[in-house]
């Protein structure tokens, strides 16, 4: 029986149009001299951005701005135009900008360049402000916090109102968190006149590498990359099982790296995969929440995440690239557990794809996939293994070397794509198109992408100087196509196509400075929080609290802050909702993972509070992109962001996962065979999680079965857990034989210690840390490597002192506390082992469920 709502026409483009607009970029629509205001305006601040990330400010000694300055200046566009694009309420005019906005707008540009305008004065007295410097805090706190919500709603705007409430009525609030009275001058100075507070390091990070980020992607789509990962994702899938499904799978992973926003991933890719979905046979409110579930993680997917993964650098104090590698494996397993989920979904309704234009048997279609992976393996490997020699040869004349080499690669790529049609932008299609001209048709798209992860993981340049350098040849690339297809087919006017290729690159500034105002004013309304939590250290208390109420158990904890993620972000977007909960959280969860003597790794604290943060967005009853996800599937928005929740509830099981086994996000895994181990575990793992809570492996699962696949899933997700019931990993001896123990461990090793001892502030700490011991030596010495001074006192060791910077400072070990044991591993089975049973298990309920379908295989055909 078909829903009637499955056979209604999806939303035109400009709607779709006017609900990223709401959402991401701003729903009002004026009158020319406005609308070129906003566009004049867009245009500045992207340019004012790729001038900050670029050299040309130290070699031309022009225009040179600190980071402090370069954030008052970020904030100044982004409030400017939060005020102009977006309307103050549903019914405010948007067809032109009413005075008091323009008033709004120009006051609140000001409040936010203040520190730019008048830096050096403010530089000469710090915290003595004057009436000038607390009026023009004040009024800026409240412009933002109303730009604020016009941009992203009302819940991010309440939230930083409770925080600053809480800053000011500190003694009349309840003795658990009470704190002494701060004064008006000392609150604005931490909120808005200096750089811990909104101009703090979300917003810093926004400055500085985000809006290049945000930037690439919308150049990237306007020059036609979005179409070109749909096209391709189809071509190569939509003849499987449910192919259309199984291609948005993919599609959306590819445009992730485009879009930093859910909504903006669900319409563009949306708009293609959610009617024919709905073609093959998929109901409009699964349609719906499989785009929903596969646009949502986007984010989650190297090498350009979310806006909230730049702040992970800062926050987390660790290179970019060790955020693209902790986050790899993880997105990888959930969009193959997605593709799976898909392919259970199709065997339950017995889908069939889409027609193929020239059908080819199965078996060619897999040589052909494996010749095409190991291709590109090898020129991988033959790309970084080659090129790396031209640094040695050629010395600083390689990079101009290098880049002449691409430019051949990408005018050789476009030659070779002119001899193609040029693809189809139009969504509908009855046949599929061939997968080889598809993928040929655009390989040059791919080569920005190239050049970004080869300088952030090559060059090991900063994020924003790779952003930068990838986005000036992205631009070139968004110029030049067109006219090089001209000449090399000898057709067209290759002025005009130049013309249109400018027009690309002007409409691209455009948009990336519009999709940027939600994260500029969201980063800065974000930092009151920061602000806070610093001004009164309610982050002590809440590490009391919150171990109070959970009884140091660290799964309750953990389970309370994937409930405050999901709860925040129903309001919040990503980026503020991650800024606000691991503020927050996730100190508590290092501190109380430390005093049960699990040692958290503060990367893998983070990524938990980025997976909860983005799933939100799916979460009903509020998930945004459900909502989008609905509108083109004319089905119930409700009912498509639960179904979208039960297909993501694979992903909500990732980071409690990596939390106890940190080889999930490659921490500890040194070698391709551990990595191999790892991943095939852990995608098993994830297939008998998604067979389990789909109620379908090789036929309907019966309920035991349904718990055999559980149990499956968490063993090879953490085998540890069975091993330790077996024999414990670790041994407990007395802090005095830390020395002894020392001695023997091998060069670059670690050892996990138990810390006692009192902070300056008066407060007790008792957990458990790793001290690195560098090469091996004398025992006094290899604790030296970590910044410890120690002498035996009984059966405890007394840390005499701490090195300044050291590893043990890092750790926040104090000078005069004890070690009072130290954790020897014990002689005991690989927990590998477990794997074993739980395979065993594996295969009995794949024996049981084939026989059952063979079975059931003759009734229906007497039947």
């Amino acid at each position: 029986m078909t829903n009637d709502k499955t056979v209604e026409s999806a939303p035109s483009k400009e709607v779709l149009e006017d609900l990223i607009a709401e959402a991401d970029t701003g729903a009002r629509k004026p009158g020319p001299i406005a609308a070129k205001v906003i566009v004049g305006v867009a245009l500045a601040w992207s340019l004012f951005q790729l001038w900050f990330a670029s050299p040309l400010p130290f070699i031309f000694n022009i225009g040179v701005f600190n980071y402090t300055e370069a954030r008052s200046i970020h904030l100044a566009f982004a409030v400017f135009l939060a005020f102009t694009a977006y309307p103050a309420l549903k019914g405010s005019p948007r067809h032109y900008i009413p005075l008091q906005d323009w008033v709004f707008a120009f006051v609140g540009a000001f409040c936010a360049a203040y520190l730019f305008l008048f830096y050096d004065q403010l530089a000469n007295r710090p915290g003595l402000p004057t009436t000038m410097d607390v009026v023009v805090a004040v009024v800026g706190i409240v412009l933002l916090l109303e730009a604020t919500r016009r941009a992203l709603g009302p819940p991010l705007m309440v939230v930083a109102l409770v925080f600053i409430g809480y800053a000011f009525l500190g003694p009349y609030m309840p003795d658990i968190i009470s704190h002494k009275a701060v004064t008006l001058d000392r609150g604005m100075s931490q909120y808005w006149l200096g750089t811990e507070g909104v101009f703090g390091v979300a917003l810093g990070v926004s400055t500085s590498m985000v809006f290049l980020f945000v930037l690439f992607g919308a150049l990237l789509e306007k020059v036609g990359a979005g179409n070109y990962f749909i096209r391709v994702a189809f071509s190569l899938l939509g003849h499987l099982r449910g192919g259309p499904a199984k291609a948005a799978v993919v599609s959306s992973a590819s445009t992730g790296m485009i879009s930093g926003s859910s909504i903006a991933n669900v319409v563009t890719t949306g708009t293609f995969t959610i009617p024919l979905m709905k073609r093959v046979g998929f109901p409009a409110y699964k349609a719906g929440a499989i785009e929903c579930a596969s646009s949502v993680n986007g984010q989650l997917t190297p090498p350009v995440m979310g806006a909230a993964a730049f702040l992970m650098v800062e926050y987390v104090g660790i290179p970019y690239t060790q955020v693209i590698k902790a986050a790899a494996l993880p997105a990888l397993i959930a969009y193959m557990a997605l593709f799976y989920i898909v392919h259970l979904e199709a065997l339950k309704m017995d889908l069939k794809g889409l027609p193929r234009l020239n059908p080819k048997p199965w078996h060619r279609s897999l040589i052909s996939f494996v010749m095409s992976f190991f291709g590109m393996v090898l020129v991988t490997g033959a790309v970084y293994y080659g090129v790396g020699w031209t640094k040695e040869v050629f010395g600083s004349s390689a990079t101009w070397i290098l880049g002449a080499a691409l430019m051949l690669v990408y005018v050789g790529l476009v030659a070779f794509a002119s001899r193609l049609p040029d693809l189809d932008e139009d969504p509908e299609f009855d046949v599929l198109p061939e997968a080889a001209p598809t993928i040929k048709s655009g390989l040059y798209y791919l080569l920005p992408v190239v050049v970004l992860v080869w300088c952030l993981a090559v060059e090991r340049l900063s994020p924003d100087l790779s952003a930068f350098w990838a986005t000036i040849f992205l631009m070139i690339v968004a110029v030049t196509h067109r006219p090089l297809k001209s000449l090399f087919r000898k057709s067209g006017d290759m002025a005009e196509m130049a013309k249109k290729g400018c027009m690309d690159v002007w409409d691209g500034l455009i948009n990336g400075g519009r999709n940027m105002i939600g994260i500029g004013v969201a980063t800065a309304a974000a930092g009151i929080v920061v602000g806070t939590v610093t001004l009164t250290g309610i982050g002590l208390v809440m590490t009391e609290f919150v171990g109070y109420i959970s009884g140091g158990n660290l799964m309750l904890v953990l389970l309370f802050t994937a409930m405050i993620s999901l709860l925040l972000g129903m309001g919040l977007p990503t980026t503020a909702n991650y800024i606000v909960v691991s503020t927050l959280m996730a100190p508590v969860i290092v501190h109380l993972g430390a005093q049960s003597g699990l040692v958290v790794p503060l990367i893998a604290v983070h990524m938990f509070v980025f997976y909860f943060g983005i799933l939100a967005d799916d979460t009903p009853p509020v998930g945004l992109a459900a909502y989008a996800a609905a509108a083109i599937a004319r089905s119930e928005p409700i009912k498509t962001g639960f179904q979208g929740f039960i297909y993501d509830i694979r992903t909500a099981i990732l980071p409690f996962m990596f939390i106890f086994n940190n080889e999930l996000l490659l921490i500890g895994v040194h070698s391709v065979s551990h990595f191999l181990l790892v991943f095939i575990s852990a995608l098993l793992a994830m297939m008998a999680f998604a067979s389990g809570t789909q109620g379908y492996f090789i036929t309907r699962c019966r309920w035991y079965e349904t718990v055999g696949l559980l149990l499956v899933a968490f063993t090879l997700f953490r085998p540890g857990f069975w091993m330790d019931m077996v024999q414990p990993e670790y041994k407990l001896e007395s802090g005095a034989k830390v020395l002894e123990a020392v001695k023997d461990l091998p060069d670059n090793s670690s050892i996990r210690v138990r810390v006692v001892g009192d902070t300056i502030e008066g407060n007790h700490v008792d957990k458990i840390v790793i001290l690195p011991l560098g090469k091996q030596e004398a025992s006094d010495k290899r604790l030296m490597h970590a910044g410890l001074s120690v002498s035996k006192d009984g059966d405890n060791l007394l840390i005499n002192n701490v090195n300044f910077g050291s590893t043990a400072q890092k750790l926040g070990i104090g000078y005069g506390w004890e070690i009072t044991s130290v954790q020897v591993k014990t002689h005991r089975p690989a927990k590998q082992w477990m794997f074993v049973p739980a395979l065993l298990l594996l295969g009995g309920i794949a024996w049981r469920q084939n026989r059952r379908r063979k079975g059931a295989q003759p009734q229906a055909i007497a039947a």
